[in-house]
């Protein structure tokens, strides 16, 4: 056996959305490396066609759609055209997100709505559509990137928190609903990790310092640190893992009790 097939992902179609950049960009090359057809899915398809490229260039056959996830009609366009051009889906990561800065008092209710309508309405309706193939075929894997702050609130934020958080609930949920067709949901939630969403705020004098300090590995993590545990559990070595949240933090969020004088 192969490293490139160890996982059992090889040849097997697989989605990624938010994928122009950082945990989807790395996640859609580690999946191309262990054999895996890709489709890269966002809204921004220059960022897209840097992931494809990048994909192509380590030998993978890799596909753009640009696609809004939050639109129903773009995601069901969306499905048939990834599976017209690389087949039915066999994984799903539900990588797409974003935050809005808010606090809770003045936060108007479009400012509200939106970020639940990408990370969590937007997860709902890639699973209905990519999941129905994998129900039909009694096997499948979704995984949803959430975050530490689906646990623990991220103020001023929004509704940031509550939607990673609703996100845990609904992994939990479709695990349930879908085990009976051998379909598996799975959430990987990162901690500290610095991409191009936020890499304006690291760039601020001894931010990147402090942030690194924080963390008990002594340093923030890059994204491709967070597509080992994706990987793992989209694969066969996971085949009996399902309902679960894997936190890759590099133990950030076990240092609460530090903080409380002693």
């Amino acid at each position: 056996m192969t490293a490139s097939d160890w996982l059992g992902l090889a040849g097997q179609t697989c989605v990624v959305t938010g994928a122009a950049g950082g945990i989807g960009r790395e996640t859609c090359l580690e999946l191309v490396r262990h054999g895996a057809r890709v489709a890269a899915l966002d809204l921004h398809a220059d960022g897209l066609q840097g992931t494809v490229a990048a994909a192509r260039e380590l030998g993978g056959e890799a596909r753009a759609v640009v696609c809004d996830i939050s639109d129903a009609d773009a995601v069901t366009a969306a499905e048939v055209t990834v599976r017209e051009a690389l087949g039915p889906c066999d994984v799903l990561v539900n990588n797409a997100g974003l935050v809005r800065g808010a606090p809770i008092a003045d936060i108007s209710i479009t400012e509200w709505q939106f970020v639940l309508d990408v990370n969590l309405t937007g997860a709902m309706l890639c699973a209905q559509a990519f999941g129905r193939a994998m129900r039909e075929r009694g096997a499948g894997a979704i995984v949803h990137t959430a975050s530490i702050c689906g646990s623990q609130p991220l103020a001023f934020a929004g509704s940031y928190s509550p939607s990673k958080s609703a996100l845990l609930m609904f992994s939990r949920q479709l695990a349930a609903e879908w085990a009976p067709d051998c379909v598996r949901s799975n959430v990987v939630s990162p901690g500290l990790v610095r991409t191009p969403m936020t890499e304006e705020t690291y760039r601020r004098p001894g931010f990147a310092e402090a942030r690194a300090e924080a963390v008990p590995l002594g340093r923030v993590a890059g994204p491709a640190e967070m597509t080992g545990a994706i990987v793992f559990l989209a694969s066969d070595r996971a085949a009996y893992i399902t309902g679960q949240e894997i936190t890759v933090d590099g133990g950030l969020s076990q240092t609460l009790m530090s903080t409380v004088p002693r």
